[in-house]
């Protein structure tokens, strides 16, 4: 399975006051593994910024100046994405500027949701954290314990690359819950499910992996570490002596 992590920099929050997508970050992950691919662009807004969007990601319209437009970048952007499964923070204000971004160049309302099918991660996190009052990317990333030491300001690549973090360790436990709530019962190893915003449940072929020598003696070291440490000790020696 291949999803893509998406984000924007736009000129402002709002598209009915005329506000712009200024930078798009997209990367890749298949079956569940950051892949290492991505795809990235500034946009000329051929707009001014609004202040308060200036000081969230930095990028100022000189700076812009010399980037491409929207209509020279989105085939690429279009190709990366592929029709796969896109995984975006607060989904509504990001492909609401996609959307009239296409309508621009296209004169056609064309939803980018209509090409691809979406995850909004804001939504997932409020479900699987009901408790959690922040669900921001950086309350997130704090949450999971992912390193977000870089963002200093907003950037749309390095907030995919958080984002595809943070996907990920939100759904790293959703396949032994949703097969336990929903009674299913699945030969071991013969299929996974993944939590989708629309609350489908898609059944995809488990790819194992096995770990390695270097994995399975680094884990030993941990074990003996914890066993050193005191009581109560490493309770895993303690259930395979017995």
């Amino acid at each position: 399975m291949r999803q893509i992590a998406l984000d924007t920099e736009t000129t402002g929050l709002e598209v009915s006051q005329g506000h712009r997508i200024i930078e798009i970050g997209a990367v890749e992950i298949v079956d569940r593994k950051i892949t290492g691919r991505s795809w990235h662009s500034y946009v000329n807004p051929e707009r001014n910024i609004d202040p308060n969007a200036l000081a969230v990601h930095g990028l100022s319209r000189e700076f812009l100046a010399d980037k491409p437009l929207f209509s020279e970048i989105y085939p690429a952007m279009l190709a990366f994405i592929d029709r796969d499964e896109l995984l975006i923070h607060n989904a509504q204000f990001d492909i609401g500027f996609i959307d009239h971004e296409l309508k621009l160049v296209n004169g056609e309302q064309t939803s980018i949701a209509q090409i691809c099918p979406v995850i909004d991660t804001l939504d997932l996190s409020r479900r699987l954290l009901p408790g959690k009052r922040r669900h921001s990317l950086d309350a997130l990333c704090l949450h999971h314990d992912i390193d977000a030491s870089r963002r200093d300001l907003h950037g749309a690549l390095l907030d995919a690359e958080l984002l595809a973090q943070v996907y990920l360790a939100m759904t790293s436990g959703q396949v032994a819950l949703m097969l336990a709530e929903s009674g299913t019962d699945h030969p071991a190893g013969a299929a996974r499910t993944v939590l989708s915003s629309a609350t489908r449940i898609e059944t995809l072929h488990l790819i194992t992996h096995c770990a390695n020598e270097d994995e399975l003696r680094a884990h030993q070291l941990m074990l003996e570490r914890i066993a050193q440490a005191g009581n109560p000790g490493c309770l895993w020696q303690a259930m395979e002596s017995s």
